[in-house]
């Protein structure tokens, strides 16, 4: 009988030592945005910039996600992948339009389009409207030691006329950032950069006369 109570107060003991050990957490993704925009240069304080407003961008359905996006282009550069366990605080066109607004915003207005509706309706004049089409968002890999941060957006500038919108010009802006590190963290590293050349080179075609 006292056997027999031994040999049941070790399973119960053995049983508690298995329930008392924990499973494996899941791993958590590690999000990542922009981090702060760049200081601007000296240069760039002078006279103010005519408004303009800044239209939500489009892109591809792969980037309407969080997910941070390589592409092995040595091995099959028609597919995209996600990282494992990095994603984006948002998707990334909303990252470009609020860094592209960071930078832009440095010498002029920018609005959005609730905001130029409320202009229209007011009777004001309206500013120029400027539409980005992010069409490439991602960590290329050139070969397996090699790699760069690309992104590619159509910005498209136009103007409202009594005739209606009026195209004023067109360009595509094509970045290629060479990555620090051959992981997610050197991509999101080389992509920001990427955008904020992106930004400032758009801030620059803007301000051309036409």
């Amino acid at each position: 009988m006292i056997a027999r109570s031994l040999l049941i107060a070790c399973a119960m003991f053995a049983l508690a030592a298995c329930s008392s050990v924990a499973p494996d957490k899941p791993v958590r993704a590690t999000t990542y945005d922009f981090g702060p925009p760049p200081a601007a240069a000296s240069s760039a304080a002078g006279t103010a910039q005519p408004a303009i407003v800044l239209a939500d961008p489009e892109a591809a359905s792969s980037l309407e996600t969080t997910a941070l996006l390589y592409r092995l282009a040595y091995a099959d550069p028609h597919q995209l992948l996600p990282y494992a366990h990095a994603r984006w605080s948002a998707p990334p066109q909303r990252l470009v339009r609020q860094r592209l607004r960071d930078i832009l915003g440095r010498d002029r207005a920018v609005l959005d389009q609730t905001e130029s509706a409320s202009l229209a309706r007011n009777g004001s004049a309206l500013p120029r409207t400027l539409r980005i089409d992010v069409e490439e968002f991602s960590h290329v890999f050139e070969s397996a030691t090699q790699s760069f941060g690309v992104l590619r957006v159509r910005a498209t500038l136009t103007e409202n006329t009594s005739a209606g919108e009026r195209l004023v010009a067109q360009r595509v802006f094509d970045e290629r950032v060479p990555a620090p590190t051959q992981d997610a963290p050197g991509g999101v590293h080389a992509l920001a950069e990427a955008t904020d050349a992106a930004a400032q080179a758009l801030t620059a075609w803007i301000a051309q006369p036409r």
